[in-house]
């Protein structure tokens, strides 16, 4: 995936944590029997190396189940999940392209789903509860679930902090902004009324 088309999606500040795909299990499925036919055609085609014919139309032949094995790979290639320091991005699509976003503050839980197998081989589902229209993101066996969501809910946590940061910033700032309307009023810039109303304003906001 061109990461040029990544960055693209991505905010100011807005930065990527952790990027997976579906694990090769799910890739390894679908090109199985892509493979089984390619080694069997290519096979026949050597053992009728002197039927020239009977040769060339299965060297011929091996192109289709290669082309459907290399538009699989493409595709899972295509597919990815990536934690921001903002939002959860599913990507789908080779030429064109699906993309759904979950913003972080929006998560209200997170399911991780993993078999006996899928923790010995490290995939598993992630089900994403938010508050948005869309209500559930089901993210089908995936690689390194569990860092996944860790990464996710700590993004979520740290993004929390970030806010109240914020918001105790701008109280903090509030005293000061009085004290330059006051420098306004005082020069004739404001009215007296103005002054108050602009005052009571902030004041409320702490």
């Amino acid at each position: 995936m061109a990461t040029n088309y990544l960055e693209g999606l991505l905010g100011d500040n807005e930065r990527i944590l952790m990027k997976t795909h579906q694990h090769w299990f799910v890739l390894f499925n679908k090109i199985f029997l892509e493979i089984i036919l390619i080694v069997i055609i290519i096979a026949v085609s050597l053992y009728a190396y002197f039927y020239y014919p009977i040769a060339l139309a299965g060297l011929a032949l091996v192109l289709v189940p290669l082309a459907g094995m290399l538009k699989d790979i493409a595709v899972w290639r295509n597919q990815a999940y990536l934690v921001t320091t903002r939002r959860v991005i599913q990507i789908a699509g080779v030429l064109s392209k699906d993309v759904v976003d979950s913003s972080l503050e929006k998560v209200n839980d997170v399911k991780l789903s993993q078999s006996f197998l899928g923790r010995i081989f490290g995939y598993g589902d992630v089900e994403i509860l938010t508050a948005s229209e869309l209500g559930v993101n089901l993210f089908h066996q995936i690689a390194d679930p569990v860092e996944f969501k860790t990464e996710m809910l700590n993004a979520k946590e740290r993004l929390g902090f970030e806010e109240i940061g914020m918001m105790a910033h701008a109280v903090e700032d509030i005293p000061t902004m009085i004290d330059k309307l006051d420098v306004l009023r005082r020069k004739g810039v404001l009215s007296e009324a103005e002054f108050q109303q602009k005052k009571a304003e902030l004041l409320a906001k702490m």
